[in-house]
This record gives structure tokens, C-alpha cells and sequence, in this order.
């Protein structure tokens, strides 16, 4: 999906908030209709009796004939959809929609000449009952995009997306594999070496973030003071947002353009940042340090960074058992509780090894490496071995040892 910020005027913001308000309204209804249903009885309408019921009540209701046909039957075609990933049991059953969180609408069969290019740095797009409707021109449009979905956010910005599945990022060739290690205090530590942080708030903007906090708690609810900060609020979040998902962004494409093989730990991140409240009956324990623990989890957007490469780089993403990976020595491959010293210093009780950090994943998923297929040739294969360079570490069959980079015996084991 390709995002564009919309620039409107207040006619035509007011217009694209009763076609929000008009598409949560239908979806509400569909919802409602599915949630009477109970065993035994007959089954809730589908998806052309309802069209057919959305066409009495706009021939009976003015103020739903004064919006947008195609926008209220798409949001019917929308719950289909859903419905039908519940039963096939890739999603949940759709819910509620609530005003000022669920503000949006799709619009299909986009034509081509319903999208265009104004200057530079403006385009437009034509939307049922309000017209041409201005939007940053950020990036090219996606070719053959017939689809486009419009989005309010919490912060107050209006944004038009473009549906378009982009070509996959190639592979670059060169074998190279590297071991990707997900963390709090550092968002990513790589088997190369590199730390990158996701970037969040700076420290002006935190102190802003909870004079904000404090104040909201002051407020009276209700009160147009109470929204006033509410607004600043989201607009200090969105602002974090936004970075965490242009650093994922440029952070897989990078990984994706240079390396063959990327190797992750497969975390059920839904349930390590489960809540620890627990029970009446059995009460959680630090449940505040868990809260924390937590928010720095999703801060880091441990779960966007691997769907992100999953989408840029498929087939080239392994995903490694997480199990013992933070106790595993990459050098021998020697497991040892004692060999973690702390969160962030790692020691080889035998063997001294100090650097750990991504490159036992990096270890595991080299066995995972598209092989090159062998050159013909007359001379055997004893026989055109290069010999070793001096100094090299020897290496075994499981690919454990020290390899210097630049030397023969390195080149030939990345050629493979």
C-alpha cells in the first residue's frame, strides 16, 4: 500500500466524513444482522440480500440516498470479505466500528483517468460525490492500481492508499547470510556487527509528551479542553509512528538488497508482550515492570521488521528456533547459562569468546544457503582445492570456527 497525504478543504473534508460516517453505519448493521444469528435458526443474509436490503433503506431514507452508493456497497463487499476469512480461519470475526478510531472507506474500479498528476509535488484523485481531491504527490503512483482506500487518522490527517502488490526486492547473489537479533535496548543487532535503534521521540518531545499526559489527566471528560489535548496527544504519537515505520521500511529493503539469507528468531511476540495482570483468583507480579518491558517490545516493531522482509525478500527469510540462541556460543557452538553474563555482555565460559549477537542465528541459517551449482570440469574436485591461507582458522563441516575476512579460505565459503 502506497500512502499519500490528501490536502482538502473544509467542503470537502465534511464530505468525506459523511461517506466515513455512512460506511460505519452499514458495516454496524451487517454486523448486528450476523451477531442475532444462533443455532437453529435460519442463516443472516448474505452479501446480494444485503445489497438488496441497502437498496430499500436508501429509497426510504434521505439522508442515507445522499451519499455515495458505491462506497456503501463496498463496505458490505468489505464485511463479506471479512466474514469470509473467519470461516476460513485466517482472521477473527469482525467487530464494531467506532467513530474516531474506524474512520475510512475503499472505493473500486478505479479508472485510469481518475488518478493524475497536477505539478511536481500535487496530484489528484476523483472520489464519488466530492470530485477531485488534492493529494501530495510523495512518490509515483503503482501502475495499474484500481483500488484506493480513504483513511482519517487519530492525529487529524487525512491519507488516500493505493492498493498494489510491489515486485519483490531481488537477491543480490553474492551468498552472503546474516543473522538478525531483536532486542529493547537495541531494535536490531546484526552478525555483521551493525546496532540499529528504532527512532522514537526526541527527548523534547517526551517532556511535551507527558506534560500532555498529565494534563489529559486534569481535564474534564467531555469538555472541548479534554479533546484539545487528546488531539496533541495523538499527534505526538503519530509522529512516533511514523518513524518507527520509515526506519522498518528503509531497514528491510537494506537487509533485503544485501544479503541472500536472513535468518530471525521465530518469537510469538503476541504472547511475550501478553499483559501479566492475571486473575482475581491469582494476580499477576510486576505487572508495572512488565507493562514497560512490553511497550519497549512494540516500540522497537520487532513484528514489522521480519513482515517486512518476509514481503521484500520471500523465500530468503529463515525463521530459527529462539530456543538456547542467547546461550549458544556461534564460535563452537558450546551452550552454557554461564556464558550470559548480562543482557548485553556475552563470555564464553571455555573458549573467551566475546561477540554473540546475532551471529548464532546467522549460524543456523547458514545451512539454509542457495548453493551455486558446480562448474563443469575435467579436474577433480581433491585436486582444485585452492590452498589454505596462512593464518586462516580451519573450519568443520557444521561451519563452526573463525574465519578471517578477505582470506582464500573466506572467499570460498561465501562462494558456495
Amino acid at each position: 500500500m502506497s500512502h499519500y497525504r490528501l490536502q482538502l478543504t473544509p467542503a470537502q473534508e465534511q464530505a468525506l466524513l459523511q461517506h466515513c460516517r455512512h460506511a460505519r453505519f452499514v458495516w454496524n448493521l451487517a454486523v448486528e444482522q450476523h451477531a442475532c444469528w444462533r443455532p437453529g435458526r435460519r442463516s443472516a443474509p448474505g452479501f446480494a440480500e444485503q445489497c438488496r436490503q441497502l437498496t430499500q433503506a436508501r429509497a426510504e431514507f434521505a439522508w442515507l440516498r445522499a451519499g455515495s452508493a458505491a462506497v456503501q456497497q463496498q463496505a458490505l463487499k468489505d464485511f463479506h470479505q471479512a466474514m469470509s476469512n473467519l470461516f476460513a480461519g485466517t482472521h477473527r470475526r469482525p467487530t464494531w466500528r467506532k467513530a474516531g478510531r474506524h474512520e475510512g472507506f475503499r472505493i473500486v474500479a478505479v479508472k485510469p483517468g481518475d488518478v493524475r498528476r497536477v505539478s511536481r509535488g500535487v496530484g489528484q484523485v476523483k472520489i464519488p460525490k466530492v470530485g477531485w481531491v488534492r493529494f501530495r504527490w510523495s512518490r509515483p503512483v503503482p501502475n495499474g492500481a484500481r483500488t484506493f482506500r480513504v483513511t482519517l487518522d487519530r492525529a487529524g490527517r487525512w491519507h488516500v492508499a493505493f492498493a498494489a502488490i510491489p515486485d519483490p526486492i531481488p537477491a543480490p547473489g553474492t551468498g552472503n547470510v546474516v543473522g538478525v537479533d531483536r532486542g529493547v535496548a537495541v531494535s536490531t543487532a546484526l552478525s555483521t556487527g551493525d546496532l540499529l535503534s528504532a527512532p522514537g521521540l526526541r527527548a523534547g518531545e517526551r517532556v511535551r509528551l507527558e506534560r500532555l499526559l498529565r494534563r489529559l489527566a486534569r481535564a474534564r471528560p467531555g469538555s472541548r479542553r479534554r479533546a484539545r489535548v487528546k488531539a496533541a496527544i495523538a499527534r505526538l504519537r503519530a509522529r512516533e509512528t511514523d518513524r518507527r515505520k520509515d526506519w522498518v521500511e528503509k531497514t528491510s529493503t537494506d537487509l533485503a538488497r544485501r544479503f541472500d539469507v536472513i535468518g530471525v528468531e521465530d518469537l510469538n511476540i503476541a504472547g511475550m508482550t501478553r499483559s501479566a495482570r492475571g486473575t482475581m483468583e491469582a494476580p499477576g507480579h510486576n505487572v508495572r515492570q512488565k507493562a514497560g518491558l512490553n511497550r519497549g517490545i512494540l516500540a522497537n516493531g520487532w513484528c514489522a521488521l521480519v513482515r517486512r522482509l518476509e514481503d521484500k525478500a520471500p523465500g530468503r527469510v529463515v525463521k530459527i528456533d529462539p530456543r538456547n540462541t542467547s546461550r549458544t556460543c556461534n564460535a563452537c557452538g558450546h551452550v552454557a547459562g554461564e556464558s550470559r553474563k548480562s543482557q548485553a555482555v556475552f563470555s564464553r565460559v571455555a573458549c573467551g569468546f566475546g561477540v554473540n549477537g546475532g551471529r548464532d542465528h546467522r549460524r543456523r541459517a547458514h545451512g539454509r544457503l542457495p548453493r551455486r551449482p558446480p562448474r563443469p570440469s575435467s579436474v577433480p574436485a581433491q585436486r582444485r582445492r585452492r590452498p589454505q591461507a596462512e593464518g586462516d582458522v580451519p573450519q568443520d563441516r557444521h561451519g563452526r570456527g573463525r574465519v578471517r575476512r578477505g582470506t582464500l579460505r573466506h572467499h570460498a565459503l561465501t562462494s558456495t
